[in-house]
């Protein structure tokens, strides 16, 4: 366990000022490539964030949730939250993924099989510190996680996102499932960096165990359509956890 450290954050224009800087003074002599990289590589602000835990390939953060707003209790989240090591695992436990299917394909009978969202060696990883992230966190803060599996030394198989608590509901992000990433000849890495974006378009539904426990969510037809209807799965605590006071 590393110690908690608060990542400051970069506005964006003293970040664009300075890249325009070097991009003028190094025009004369460097390459085009060279200067699209300083461009693109100072122009990534830090997300606000606090390590909970880090390994080299794994971690998980807290990270500042600009949608809500500290004037208006009623938007706070329902942190710190206390979950024992046994209801976090019975939760991850019971997140299946499946490839996503268009309505006339359902109906047509053309069904993927569910599979785990995580292998049991991510699980054992993420409980103890998805526990004690939850217990750190603020009423404007959620939980991220990032876990991988390097493959070369540019190329890793990824799985990453976010959960949050509010009130008797547990939202779990999903961004990214096994997708693999290649590092950029520029060395740009979006993936740690914004571990609930996607870096593909997603292509699977998030389920949980418990049927009756997914709590239904409101999607337009653009969100059916691009199959991010479920990438936010939303869970009834009450219903998982029955004697758990929430």
């Amino acid at each position: 366990m590393r110690k908690v450290r608060r990542e400051r954050s970069i506005s964006w224009r003293p970040v664009f000022q300075t890249c325009a800087a070097k991009a003028s003074r190094f025009s004369s002599y460097a390459s085009r490539g060279i200067i699209l990289a300083l461009l693109a590589g100072c122009a990534i602000p830090h997300v606000p964030s606090r390590t909970v835990y880090e390994d080299p390939v794994n971690f998980v953060r807290l990270e500042l949730d600009a949608n809500v707003l500290p004037e208006w209790p009623p938007g706070h989240l329902s942190h710190p939250a206390q979950f024992s090591h046994e209801q976090v695992r019975r939760v991850l436990m019971g997140l299946t993924v499946q490839e996503h299917r268009a309505a006339l394909q359902r109906w047509l009978g053309d069904d993927s099989r569910r599979l785990p969202m995580l292998r049991d060696a991510e699980i054992t990883t993420l409980v103890p510190q998805l526990v004690e992230a939850l217990r750190m966190a603020r009423e404007n803060e959620r939980v991220t996680y990032y876990m991988s599996q390097p493959q070369t030394s540019v190329k890793r198989i990824i799985t990453s996102g976010g959960l949050y608590v509010k009130g008797t509901e547990l939202h779990f992000i999903l961004g990214n499932w096994q997708t693999v990433y290649g590092i950029s000849a520029y060395g740009m890495i979006y993936d740690r960096r914004y571990p609930m974006n996607p870096i593909v378009s997603k292509g699977f539904d998030l389920f949980f165990d418990l049927d009756q426990a997914m709590v239904r969510q409101r999607t337009s037809l653009w969100d059916g359509l691009l199959a991010n209807t479920k990438d936010e799965l939303v869970i009834d605590l009450a219903k998982v956890f029955p004697r758990k006071a929430m």
